[in-house]
């Protein structure tokens, strides 16, 4: 019978199991097979791997290769050998890498075509006999599980396919030196693969290896500014899906002093992945981390205008309306009469598919000068405006368009009940005229992004889904097809 403690550890297990399945990332970085390809590529320039390839100990292995339980073989090869001086590889090019989903939906095939020129002297010719090697190395990525850190990507099962296995003469000599030419092809190719699986497949993986570090420093190396705030990410997990790789990220929210204010390690509500369309990668970030960068961004503040100066003809149609009210609250109002912007709470905003739009409180208070203590009244305003996200670059931009005010209360007057299209002419025209700008200041430098750059991308692209913002490259892209020595 299970004890206590059993249950306990099950019931845990449970619960874990549970809230994996029902939250979600709150943020996903998808890359496709272009960056896979240009990222590995790179880094296998980096690792200097045509070098290996010119490198490999062709003559020695083929002389070390066991014949068998026959020594005829032995003797025959030997022979042969005799009459080359020397042997390697004088050119080593890495061609375009293939990255494809393997027959497992949860890992990545990747080919890497090798195309090199080998050639030996003999005393039988005075130029150097050359021929052509073609082989493909192939690689599985997959998740690593078993390590008792986090979850995380590796390379593995590196050998070469026999299909790809290709050696052949490039130039035609004597029947003699052909003869010998064939014969030492004929003993490289069961050589072949076993070099390039113990000198490049090491070069491989830790070239992969080092990819994959450099993706998750992508990740949380440049944190996003949001005014005097800051947006940061953390991997949660990484995941393959078809033929490419999603890190799930977490993200938080720090204030000037570097101080977490909120925490987004997961969502609630599911974060749908939208398919690429042939883009080299997506950034997707869900609905309630653009809501926070955006109230990161505008934050409630208090403004003071002196009305006469900046609106003088809503000045003097007010001080009209309000002189049929109360002559002597109208004799008040002078040319520093004054109104007061506050904006209260941080905004709201709604997002759907392809339109968003952004909503506030404001309570706007008519002073009659700049000396007066209290406000002759005060309008509490809900206004609201069309939100539209466009990119400049590497940047994100948001803009609000035509602020409407779709509730307008009277909250106190000392003047009196007075007309409603007074106070709907202050209600539309203050914001548009006041607010608008200082707002389209606030947003006018941007959000960069630089996991754009970063991936290689001059510029990037928006575009709103029901779950939250998408950013794609903007820009045609070109990989490097090879590497080359």
């Amino acid at each position: 019978m299970a004890g206590p403690w059993t249950f306990t550890l099950l019931c845990g297990l449970l619960a874990t199991t549970l809230i994996q399945a029902t939250l979600s990332p709150t943020a996903v970085l998808v890359l496709g097979p272009k960056v896979i390809k240009e990222k590995l590529t790179q880094e296998l320039k980096d690792h200097n791997a045509t070098s290996i390839l010119q490198q490999l100990p062709l003559l020695g292995t083929i002389r070390e290769q066991p014949a068998g339980d026959i020594p005829v073989l032995g003797s025959v090869v030997n022979t042969i050998l005799k009459y080359v001086i020397w042997l390697k590889v004088t050119t080593a090019n890495i061609l375009q890498l293939q990255v494809k989903p393997s027959a497992n939906d949860k890992e990545l095939l990747v080919k890497i075509p090798l195309d090199m020129v080998a050639g030996f002297n003999t005393p039988l010719v005075k130029t150097i006999v050359e021929f052509h090697m073609e082989t493909e190395a192939q690689a599985i990525v997959r998740m690593d599980t078993s390590a008792s850190g986090p979850t995380r990507l590796v390379l593995s099962d590196c050998a070469t396919s026999d299909e790809s296995l290709r050696v052949q003469l490039l130039h035609k000599f004597s029947f003699l030196v052909n003869t010998l030419a064939k014969e030492v092809m004929n003993l490289l190719v069961p050589a072949l693969p076993n070099l390039v699986k113990n000198q490049l497949c090491p070069v491989i993986k830790a070239s992969f290896n080092g990819m994959y570090a450099d993706l998750l420093q992508l990740v949380k190396a440049v944190p996003i500014s949001l005014s005097t705030d800051r947006l940061e990410f953390d991997l949660l997990s990484p995941a393959i899906k078809g033929d490419t790789i999603q890190l799930y990220l977490g993200a938080k929210l720090l204030d000037s002093q570097g101080k977490v204010t909120k925490w987004f390690n997961n969502s609630a509500a599911s974060l749908a992945v939208p398919s690429l369309d042939n883009a080299p990668f997506s950034f997707i970030v869900s609905q309630d981390v653009v809501k926070a960068a955006m109230a990161a961004m505008l934050p409630p503040e208090e403004f003071i205008v002196l009305l006469d100066s900046v609106l003088p003809e809503i000045a003097r149609r007010l001080k009209s309306s309000i002189g049929l009210i109360n002559e002597k609250a109208a004799d008040k109002l002078g040319s520093t009469q004054i109104v007061k912007i506050l904006t209260q709470d941080t905004p709201e905003f709604f997002m759907d598919q392809g339109h968003a739009r952004v909503a506030q409180l404001i309570v706007l208070e008519v002073f009659a000068s700049s000396e007066a203590l209290r406000p002759l009244f005060t309008l509490g305003i809900e206004a609201s405006s069309e939100a539209q996200f466009y990119t400049k670059g590497d940047e994100l931009i948001l803009n609000l368009n035509n602020i409407s005010s779709d509730r307008i209360q009277l909250m106190n007057s000392g003047i009196g009940w007075f007309q409603a299209q007074i106070r709907r002419c202050l209600a539309q025209s203050v914001p548009n005229t006041l607010i608008q700008p200082q707002v389209e200041c606030k947003l006018r430098s941007g959000v960069p992004v630089s996991v754009v750059k970063a991936l290689g991308f001059k510029a990037a692209e928006s575009s709103l889904t029901k779950d939250g913002l998408v950013l794609t490259p903007a820009s045609l892209w070109k990989p490097s097809s090879t590497v080359s020595q």
